[in-house]
């Protein structure tokens, strides 16, 4: 199987959001999660290919486009990693797809319950968000994981000292999702 894997944002163009108090930047914290999640799922076998870039469609051409990257190496699912950000309050973990129901929401469950029973983050849910690009332009099941509140010291304890805790979740709700498909 093929997962495309995208850390959000960029180090260079676009960092994403921050926790100012702590020195995080999303943009880093999601590639250390990406690149762990990234070795746990090529040790159990699948193909992975791991793309960070500012340019999701095509808006920035002299960087690597996410959504055509993954359609043309015909990736099978797509899952793209972020932290959220809001008011300093909030604290959670939601998946986001494109629609209620389709193949995407069987893996955001899978990949939900994972986190959440794994890590102890509070479950915000699956949301639709149909007008995220990474979502509405693969041509594979995509979600996109909010990991967890950066803006949150609580939450973004957890993002900084349970790194490989999250990359493990995320490889089981992967293997999870698989193996409830057979």
């Amino acid at each position: 199987m093929r997962i495309c894997l995208n850390p959000g944002h960029d180090i260079h163009w676009d960092s994403g959001a921050i926790n100012a108090t702590l020195g995080l930047r999303e943009c880093d914290v999601v590639l250390d999660i990406g690149t762990r999640t990234e070795a746990y799922l090529e040790d159990a076998g699948y193909e992975i290919k791991l793309i960070q870039s500012n340019n999701l469609g095509g808006e920035c051409p002299a960087l690597p486009c996410v959504v055509d990257t993954a359609n043309q190496w015909k990736a099978d699912l797509f899952i793209s990693l972020h932290c959220n950000a809001f008011n300093g309050v909030a604290r959670g973990t939601e998946t986001l797809i494109y629609q209620l129901g389709s193949s995407a929401h069987q893996l955001a469950a899978f990949m939900q319950k994972s986190i959440v029973s794994s890590i102890g983050t509070i479950d915000r849910g699956i949301k639709e968000r149909p007008e995220l690009i990474v979502l509405n332009s693969t041509m594979m099941p995509a979600i996109l994981i909010e990991l967890a509140f950066i803006d949150q010291n609580d939450d973004a304890d957890l993002l900084v000292h349970h790194a490989d805790s999250f990359a493990k979740a995320i490889a089981t709700g992967l293997i999870n999702y698989r193996e409830g498909l057979t």
